[in-house]
C-alpha cells in the first residue's frame, strides 16, 4: 500500500494559541471546481474560521478561497459556507461533545490528500488568558536554552 502525501495549503496556529486540542478529525470539503484550482495554487486562508454543526451536518463558516483568475462566471463567494464531509457517528460524537460546557471545533489545516482537499478540524477547550501567558513563558525559556546550548557548542 503507497503512503499517501499530504500537500498542506493553510494552517491556523492561532488556534493552537488559543485552545487546546483535545481531539482531530479529518474532513473531506465539499467544493466546486474554480475552488479546488484556487486552493492548488494555495489560495486559502481559516485563520477567521469556525464550525458550527446545523441539522447533522457540519459546516464551515469564514473559509476564505480567494476567485480563481481564470474561472470568470464560474466563480463562487470567496467567503461562502462549506460543507465538511463525516460519518454520521463521528458527527453524533462531536455533536455530544459540544453540547458539554467549554468545547468547540475548529479548522486547524487545510490541505490535500491524494487529489482530494481535506481538512482536520480539532475538538478544542477554550484557553484562559493565564494559560496563553503560560504558553509563552515556556516557548521564552525553551528559545532561551536552545540559544544558550547553541553559544556553549560553538564555543
Amino acid at each position: 500500500m503507497e503512503r499517501e502525501t499530504r500537500k498542506l495549503i493553510a494552517n491556523n496556529k492561532k488556534a493552537y494559541h488559543d485552545y487546546f486540542i483535545d481531539e482531530k478529525y479529518e474532513a473531506g470539503v465539499e467544493l466546486c471546481g474554480t475552488e479546488v484550482k484556487s486552493m492548488r495554487m494555495g489560495k486559502c486562508s481559516i485563520k477567521e474560521s469556525f464550525i458550527r454543526i446545523e441539522n447533522g451536518e457540519v459546516f464551515v463558516y469564514g473559509c476564505h478561497v480567494s476567485p480563481y483568475e481564470k474561472g470568470n462566471i464560474f466563480n463562487k463567494d470567496p467567503l461562502r459556507v462549506k460543507k465538511l464531509l463525516l460519518h454520521k457517528a463521528e458527527i453524533n460524537k462531536l455533536l455530544g461533545k459540544i453540547k458539554e460546557k467549554g468545547y468547540t471545533l475548529v479548522p486547524l489545516e487545510v490541505y490535500f490528500k491524494g487529489g482530494r482537499v481535506k481538512m482536520e478540524i480539532g475538538l478544542a477547550r477554550g484557553k484562559k488568558l493565564y494559560d496563553k501567558r503560560e504558553d509563552i513563558a515556556k516557548k521564552d525559556q525553551r528559545r532561551e536554552t536552545e540559544r544558550n546550548f547553541k553559544v556553549k557548542n560553538l564555543g
